[in-house]
């Protein structure tokens, strides 16, 4: 059986953008501007947390959209949808009534990223609150909950692909407890 092919994270951008990527993994230099761009994690770190975050961005940007009734971090998403997130609507019966559930799972690799990147894969995931396609009308409102949208998006991408070529993740939980405890302290 042969092995299935990475995926590529720059599908869809111009040849030359993804080509200055590649050079620059190769180069051994993107990581250094990434962390020049983006030097320390965030400190979501529990479900709980995430939880929290994700409802103070849905309460700011959409409080007409329905409710959340689980969001956590789920370490088998990138591995099983080749998703960094997913939002999902179960439907259950119960009696009578017809119970609709909306969930929001973002992959653990967003438990040591920065800030910026957490926040663009939560806005992601929460304008299919209102929006089940990536159209036109997902991306405004993408970009109206978080005007770097694209560029974020495009630095996510490009660390994705240096993750896979290197193996070597940028920030650590290490990293995040230190300046979890310098900002409680």
């Amino acid at each position: 059986m042969r092995p299935k092919p990475a995926p590529d994270y720059l599908a869809g951008y111009p040849a030359e953008l993804t080509g200055q990527v590649r050079t620059l993994i190769e180069q051994d230099l993107l990581a250094a501007r990434l962390l020049r761009k983006y030097p320390l994690p965030h400190t979501v770190r529990s479900d709980s947390a995430l939880h929290d975050y994700v409802q103070a961005l849905r309460s700011e940007h959409l409080r007409n959209a329905g409710q959340l009734s689980k969001v956590a971090f789920d370490g088998n998403l990138q591995v099983l949808r080749n998703a960094l997130g997913t939002h999902t609507r179960i439907s259950r019966v119960q009696g009578h009534k017809l119970k609709a559930k909306r969930e929001i799972r973002i992959a653990t690799v967003f438990r040591d990223m920065p800030p910026a990147l957490l926040r663009m894969i939560v806005v992601h995931e929460l304008a299919h609150l209102r929006h089940g396609e990536h159209g036109k009308a997902f991306y405004q409102l993408c970009r109206h909950m978080e005007p770097d949208y694209h560029q974020l998006e495009f630095d996510l991408r490009a660390y994705l692909c240096h993750l896979d070529a290197t193996g070597r993740p940028l920030w650590s939980t290490a990293t995040a407890t230190a300046v979890a405890s310098t900002e409680a302290g």
